[in-house]
């Protein structure tokens, strides 16, 4: 088991930034792939960022590409994201998923991941 624990989550305004942080703890050593999904009120879950922690690949939804960035602290088993130039459109219940089994690519595509985090909120203002 694989126990996922978010923090950094805040209220914020446009343009302004934040880290979020994801704290592993368990057998973290099963999960190759970790990724940050959020879902908005009265919207589905979307996948943001993934990143194979291994070969230290990432991948991003159009919608924040080159404004987070996912990163991996493997010293602290603790997963980041560092999110710029905030939109109200950010604004989320952001949640850390870990996960192993076939391609990273697929298990993000498909939000097939074994271990999901409790969330923190993130909200933008204007």
């Amino acid at each position: 088991q694989v126990q996922l624990v978010e923090s950094g989550g805040g209220s914020v305004q446009v343009g302004g930034s934040l880290r979020l942080s994801c704290s592993a703890s368990g057998a973290t050593y099963t999960t190759y792939c970790m990724a940050w999904f959020r879902q908005g009120p009265g919207k589905e879950r979307e996948g943001v960022a993934a990143i194979h922690i291994g070969l230290g690949s990432t991948t991003y939804v159009d919608s924040v590409k080159g404004r987070f960035t996912i990163s991996r602290d493997n010293t602290k088993n603790t997963l980041y994201l560092q999110m710029n130039s905030l939109k109200p459109e950010d604004s989320a219940m952001y949640y850390c998923a870990a996960g192993f089994g076939g391609s990273c690519w697929e298990i993000f595509l498909r939000s097939d991941f074994n271990y999901w985090g409790q969330g923190t909120q993130v909200t933008v203002s204007s």
